[in-house]
């Protein structure tokens, strides 16, 4: 009997044993039969899908994109955040008491130094003032006299002491009377604007001492904030400053003021700026945006997002060198600014990834196209396989 025949002999007693089965078992047999085909062309695709997968990766290196950096020289700075204050603002106060006569100047109207602002009643000073001086003269006369009466023998030096202070208390007299008459004419002690006048003519100032106007010097305007104790020692008086302000203006002055004691509760000190404001059109109490330019570097400027950690936690980017292999390179962020991060740390021409950066290791060999930073499209005539300059 040939191979044949045997095999179709045991096919036969199979078929023979089969038909001889409850139903239920011939239902088993089914199901391990089938589950025994499923099981075995599984694991012979899976094998294929491997050796597919394998002989891809080896065949083709990733691909990512990259962009050409050269360094640039960049000046960091701090940003911080205040308000305008007038480089001189003064309450104006009354050194007599007396009625409100007139109200010469403006709210909001420019004045010169020197100029009146308001005028009080002198009331009877003019004549007291005529009477202090006719005293003064009187007590002249009678100094002279007493002189001339001790030189003679006739007088002691007692009387002629007693004549000159008699005479210094008029002069003194006379003074105090033609400064209370000054002081009925309130001056503007400075050029700049009347702020605030809040008297009206008929009102009145019971004692000296009360404010009666407010006047702002604009032609020096400061910019005041707060810098934070990790900031205060790149601060420095005198060091150039640039203030912009709500409406895009901007304004170079001179840090004017450093505070050394800080806020109790925010931990911040206290800095000036001070710039000149020829057209005293910088109000006082607008928002201010403060830079204090540092020490410039020569850096690269990169998005954030591109930005990266190594297997210790440092923080840094991948490049591709000269060789198509990837390396990290760590990097300090010396400003982050609006429209990027400025880094140090890095070779003066570099290819940095920009995509696929986390989908490759540092040493892998791969397949880099040069791209645009801005937009990531390929710049025209297709990709390039520029190297970095050494």
């Amino acid at each position: 009997m040939n191979i044949k025949e045997t095999l179709v002999l045991n096919a036969k007693k199979a078929v023979t044993h089969f038909n001889g089965l409850q139903s239920a078992h011939k239902t088993a047999v089914v199901i391990t039969l089938l589950a025994f085909v499923w099981m075995v062309s599984g694991v012979f695709k899976s094998a294929d899908e491997v050796d597919l997968g394998n002989s891809a990766d080896t065949a083709k290196a990733p691909r990512v994109r990259v962009t050409t950096l050269h360094s640039e020289p960049h000046t960091p700075f701090i940003l911080l955040m205040g308000r305008t204050q007038a480089g001189q603002a003064v309450n104006v106060r009354t050194e007599i008491p007396g009625r409100v006569l007139e109200v010469v100047a403006e709210k909001g109207q420019f004045v010169e130094a020197g100029a009146v602002l308001l005028r009080i009643d002198p009331e009877d000073r003019a004549q007291r003032l005529a009477e202090a001086k006719a005293r003064m003269k009187q007590r002249e006369i009678a100094y002279e006299s007493a002189q001339k009466l001790s030189k003679g023998g006739y007088s002691s030096q007692l009387n002629v002491a007693l004549a000159l202070a008699d005479l210094e208390a008029a002069r003194a007299l006379v003074t105090r009377v033609e400064r209370e008459l000054k002081n009925a004419d309130i001056a503007a002690p400075f050029a700049g604007v009347v702020d605030d006048i809040p008297v009206e003519v008929g009102d009145y100032f019971d004692k000296a001492g009360q404010v009666a106007a407010r006047v702002l010097d604009l032609s020096v305007i400061k910019a005041v904030a707060q810098v934070s104790e990790g900031d205060i020692s790149r601060v420095a008086s005198g060091g150039k400053a640039m203030i912009r302000l709500p409406n895009d203006r901007e304004l170079e002055g001179r840090v004017s003021f450093v505070g050394m004691s800080s806020n109790a509760l925010t931990r911040t000190f206290p800095v000036e700026v001070t710039a000149e404001v020829a057209d005293h059109g910088v109000p006082e109490g607008v928002t201010a945006e403060i830079r204090l330019p540092l020490e410039s570097i020569v850096g690269h400027k990169i998005s954030p997002a591109l930005l990266t950690l190594d297997d210790q936690g440092q923080i840094g980017v991948k490049i591709v060198n000269a060789q198509s292999q990837v390396e990290f390179y760590p990097v300090q962020v010396a400003s982050d600014t609006i429209d990027g991060a400025w880094l140090t740390g890095l070779p003066d021409n570099v290819r940095i990834i920009t995509v696929g950066q986390e989908f490759v290791r540092v040493g892998e060999t791969v397949d880099a196209i040069e791209g645009l930073l801005d937009t990531m499209h390929e710049p025209e005539g297709g990709p390039s396989q520029a190297k970095p300059e050494n």
